[in-house]
């Protein structure tokens, strides 16, 4: 555990130190500030960031994938990945190190977003409930952390930073639509693992301030199945 915070303290780092760090605060910032003034702020609108959290997963969309395409992308490109993986470190250190880095750039990158809380409340009458406030920005941190994790996966299966945020891209687009598909056009065989696999009912929920332990559950759980896939495909350039 020890490697693994020093590899994600160094991917932290390295965050604010290249330009794609500032730049996708800024584009989250940006996409986030046109929300809250366009769609909360709007005159006869009910004082509360449901809107906010609710959109979350659509805004998270071109950020994550800008975020996660480097980590380990960059060290195959650059060849870096070798001294590391023949290093006294493991293959899980190495991947838990990398993913908690960039999960940790993704909770500083939500940081500023608590000045529109402070917005709303001080033009607000009456203030909002911070109960369903608390439980949206659960709902994007858990949301982050599933998304950045289906990122590093996809990193670790190309040398290319382009075609890595474009497939990251691609499965996250993906999991977000499947929302919008009719039930009466799947498979009934797949009806229940594709309802079961639907993001956006869960976001709903949390922007409505229910907390419920069973999507709390899917969030942890499937963001460790990405991190454990991707130890399995680093384990496997071993033996190439």
């Amino acid at each position: 555990m020890k490697a693994a915070l020093a590899i994600a303290s160094r991917e932290l780092s390295s965050m604010f130190r290249l330009p794609v760090g500032w730049v996708v605060t800024a584009l989250f910032m940006l996409l986030t500030g046109t929300v809250f003034a366009y769609l909360i702020l709007a005159p006869g609108q009910i004082a509360s960031l449901r809107v906010f959290f609710a959109v979350s997963g659509w805004l998270l969309l071109p950020v994550v994938p800008a975020v996660s395409m480097r980590l380990l992308s960059e060290e195959f490109r650059s060849g870096t990945i070798e001294p590391l993986l023949t290093s006294p470190v493991s293959d899980a250190a190495v991947v838990i190190g990398k993913y908690l880095g960039g999960l940790a750039f993704l909770m500083l990158m939500f940081v500023p977003t608590l000045a529109l809380v402070g917005i709303l409340v001080a033009l607000s009458d009456p203030k909002p409930d911070p109960g369903p406030i608390l439980a949206g920005y659960l709902s994007v941190a858990l949301l982050g952390a599933l998304y950045l994790a289906v990122g590093l996966f996809v990193s670790s299966l190309t040398s290319n930073q382009t075609l890595a945020f474009l497939g990251t891209l691609f499965v996250l687009l993906l999991m977000m639509l499947l929302a919008f598909v009719p039930a009466e056009k799947l498979p009934p065989l797949l009806r229940p693992v594709l309802n079961a696999a639907l993001i956006k009912p869960r976001i709903d929920d949390f922007a409505k301030g229910v907390i419920d332990l069973s999507h709390v559950v899917f969030f942890l759980s499937v963001s460790c199945w990405f991190v454990v896939l991707t130890t399995l495909t680093l384990e496997s350039r071993r033996w190439r």
